[in-house]
């Protein structure tokens, strides 16, 4: 669905890159995550895929098409949801939806189910400048899905949301994948990459670092370890042991033969964990 093959920008036009030989093919129905820190080149990469900066060098194609120059039917297959909210604030909430499905030639979804979908049915009529940050997030999030994207591009979708309304957000990212629709997915948010991802790319400094599913990174970088309660001479103990090295499977299997388990459970790598592994960097550098 989309092919990406050295992709590279400079804002100065110089040898000073922010995207640097960025190669990766996306499946159709993918959740495809893009995860690096501020500054390492995710918005750069989302913002040249969906047409907002020219193409200076490399080659990309999505669903088929060129978008070197893109075209109309090409922006009619993407929907958008920026990190940034960039709407209309002295219209009302329903007025944005309504005013960008005009934009589109294709089918469009009702805006006044899309903004229940998000929970801001009770707000449609209010202006988008009474609207708070976390409003604001879901009214652009809304209206990316309003031309039945084949093709979505989030940009940290859950940022600044509570909670329960980033679980609902998450819920709609799945449906939506159950559908057919290809996800690319940035953020630096690496437990929304866990949980929703197929595949997540890491990049830092404008280079990708590596492409695999989470389950393969977490088998191929992450120990595993496991923590176990017990109690030993009426004293409750804890140890945490290590799921590959021999002498501390030894130790956890004497355990286990000579006392009281109380609780025992694995602990895996994090995401997160692995990134700094691999690339050296922590998220919020």
């Amino acid at each position: 669905m989309i092919q990406v093959k050295n992709l590279y920008h400079s804002y100065k036009k110089n040898q000073e890159y922010a995207v640097n030989d960025v190669s990766f093919n996306i499946k159709e129905g993918e959740v495809f995550g893009f995860l690096g820190p501020s500054g390492a080149g995710k918005s750069t990469t989302q913002n040249i895929l969906t047409g907002l900066l020219p193409m200076q060098k490399g080659a990309v194609k999505v669903d088929g098409l060129d978008i070197k120059k893109p075209s109309n039917a090409y922006f009619n297959k993407i929907g958008v949801s920026f990190e940034r909210a960039n709407v209309y604030k002295k219209l009302t909430g329903l007025q944005n939806l309504e005013f960008h499905a005009k934009m589109y030639d294709v089918k469009t979804d009702k805006p006044k189910k899309l903004l229940e979908m998000v929970d801001l049915a009770d707000a449609g009529n209010k202006n988008a400048s009474d609207y708070s940050k976390g409003m604001l997030q879901r009214l652009v999030f809304a209206r990316s899905m309003i031309n039945y994207p084949k093709v979505w591009f989030l940009d940290e979708p859950t940022s600044g949301l509570d909670p329960a309304t980033a679980s609902k957000i998450k819920a709609i990212i799945k449906e939506k994948q159950k559908l057919g629709t290809t996800i690319f997915l940035t953020t630096h948010n690496m437990f929304i990459a866990d949980e929703l991802c197929d595949r997540v790319a890491f990049i830092v400094d404008g280079k990708l670092s590596l492409i695999d599913s989470p389950r393969n990174l977490r088998l191929k970088y992450g120990e595993q370890f496991v923590t176990v309660e017990y109690l030993k001479d009426g004293k409750q103990c804890s140890e945490k042991l290590s799921l590959i090295e021999k002498q501390e499977k030894a130790k956890l299997n004497d355990i286990i033969s000579r006392y009281e388990i109380q609780t025992m459970h694995t602990n895996e790598a994090t995401l997160e964990e692995i990134f700094i592994k691999v690339t050296g960097r922590g998220l919020l550098e």
